[in-house]
């Protein structure tokens, strides 16, 4: 029961458990999974953006979503970006630029527990146009994000 707990209590306010991926990336060669090192590796990039969802424009780092894609091949069809509560968005593979969207994995510096909408979150730079301010830019943004899956 003591060891449950504890799994539990990380689960909920920790990092991801160094052995195991953070994200599971399913396309047409298969599924690759990624920890934190992995997501490094793709290059990192940081913007400072106000959300809805936040105080303030915090600075949000992490991969971009293209690197992900190209990395597992996905060259078109739809992404589906699923949550650890199984919630899934779809995102165009033709809307998605070399610069944004980006899977977050820091926010002002600091590893998201799932608490805080970790430990993934595709964020958009919504402060640098105004064409993402949208509803549906807004609903692709997705946190607690473990999984992305493409169809054709």
């Amino acid at each position: 029961m003591k060891r449950l707990t504890l799994f539990l209590l990380l689960a909920l306010t920790g990092p991801a458990l160094a052995d195991e991926p953070m994200l599971t990336v399913t396309g047409p060669e298969g599924s690759r999974g990624y920890d934190l090192a992995a997501l490094e590796a793709l290059g990192a990039v940081s913007f400072a953006t106000s959300t809805i969802w936040t105080e303030g424009a915090p600075t949000f780092t992490g991969v971009p979503l293209q690197a992900l894609l190209d990395d597992a091949g996905i060259t078109d069809g739809v992404v589906a970006a699923t949550a650890i509560n199984d919630y899934a968005v779809q995102i165009p593979v033709d809307e998605v630029t070399a610069e944004y969207p980006i899977v977050a994995y820091h926010l002002d510096g600091q590893v998201m527990s799932v608490r805080d909408k970790g430990p993934l979150w595709v964020v958009y730079p919504y402060d640098s146009d105004a064409a993402l301010q949208s509803e549906v830019i807004y609903s692709r943004s997705i946190w607690q994000l473990d999984r992305l899956s493409v169809s054709r």
